[in-house]
């Protein structure tokens, strides 16, 4: 039994971020590999992350992510970052993957410390910057020679430490910042991306590759997926792609 931790679904699920834990069971269904969808929110118990094989956490407007930062800090994070560090894969998403950095300096000066997990940080350009919006087309180092489709709405710019490396590579977009042409972050097993859209859906093979990851971790063992005909999502994916470029 594979268990997909999706953390607070009720607060950090914007731009349809919920689709990429709908992808993770479904692929793994169809595949007949058992798995569990455990949400995991403010009132439960911190302790089910430890049980994760894959976290998702998605992003959200400012209220909710100021009340999901205030219970990372109460418990959850600790045992989140145990998972992280330990292997566990997870995709973390726009509010979620700025939580895991180092800090968050808004625009009036002010520091929020994040859980300090991903060597990164994120800082506001100022109430006046553009927002970094539209559709985002990426190449990853994880998967050669394909390109990834999906979506950004965000004001911070994040910059990336010596510890952790680009998801991607900015083919048309912004990314983590628009200035540096990267894309997210890979950490152990981990991914911080700033792609809404969602993800999974429309990029099949990053799901599986997530999937393949937990299979792995869990049992120690190497595997290979059966493969699963994406012809619709491929063709979701070349659409955006091919309007875009």
């Amino acid at each position: 039994m594979i268990k997909i931790a999706w953390l607070y679904p009720d607060l950090m699920s914007t731009y349809g971020d919920r689709g990429n834990v709908i992808t993770l069971s479904y692929r793994m269904t169809k595949r007949k590999i058992a798995n569990e969808v455990v949400k995991i929110s403010i009132k439960d118990n911190p302790r089910l992350i430890l049980d994760a094989d894959v976290i998702f956490m998605g992003g959200a407007q400012d209220k909710q992510q100021e009340i999901v930062n205030k219970d990372l800090e109460s418990g959850k994070g600790k045992f989140l970052k145990q998972v992280i560090e330990k292997g566990v894969p997870g995709l973390y998403v726009c509010g979620a993957y700025q939580f895991l950095g180092k800090y968050y300096k808004a625009a009036d000066g002010t520091v929020i410390p994040g859980l300090d997990i991903f060597d990164l940080y994120t800082k506001s350009p100022g109430i006046k910057a553009a927002r970094l919006i539209g559709n985002l087309i990426v190449e990853s180092s994880l998967l050669p020679g394909i390109k990834l489709a999906g979506f950004e709405n965000h004001t911070g710019r994040t910059y990336l430490g010596k510890k952790v490396r680009p998801f991607a590579k900015v083919v048309k977009g912004f990314g983590n910042n628009g200035e540096d042409g990267s894309e997210g972050m890979i950490y152990k097993n981990s991914i911080g991306v700033y792609t809404h859209g969602p993800l999974l859906p429309k990029n099949p093979e990053l799901a599986d590759w997530l999937i393949l990851k937990s299979i792995e971790k869990k049992y120690q063992k190497k595997v290979k997926l059966s493969k699963l005909n994406d012809e619709f999502e491929k063709k979701a994916r070349e659409y955006i792609i091919g309007r875009e470029l």
